[in-house]
């Protein structure tokens, strides 16, 4: 048993959403027995101040990513989708900040 988790309770990723219409960002990793407790545990170490909308929480088990050592590999089919590109666009007279 680790001493850093002795109770032995999962991981869970912690995403708040500081004001309603913006999007979640990741703001850190906690241990808990259960949902309801990682939710609890996080409004109180993550939103002190009342800056949190919304909490999400996720089993960081349930956490699956690319590799930054196959980002060329991985993200290369979007290359030859030139319509994926700003450029492809010819921009409008008068549009500012794009």
């Amino acid at each position: 048993m680790s001493n850093e988790n002795p109770n032995n309770w999962p991981l869970w990723e912690v995403f708040i959403q500081s004001k309603r219409g913006l999007d979640h960002k990741h703001v850190g990793s906690l241990h808990a027995a259960d949902a309801k407790m990682a939710v609890e545990n996080a409004r109180d170490v993550y939103t002190r101040r009342n800056e949190g909308n919304s909490i999400w929480v996720v089993l960081a088990d349930n956490i699956h990513a690319s590799k930054p050592e196959d980002q060329g590999a991985f993200f290369d089919p979007a290359d030859d989708k030139v319509y994926r590109h700003p450029t492809f666009y010819p921009m409008p007279e008068g549009v500012k900040y794009i």
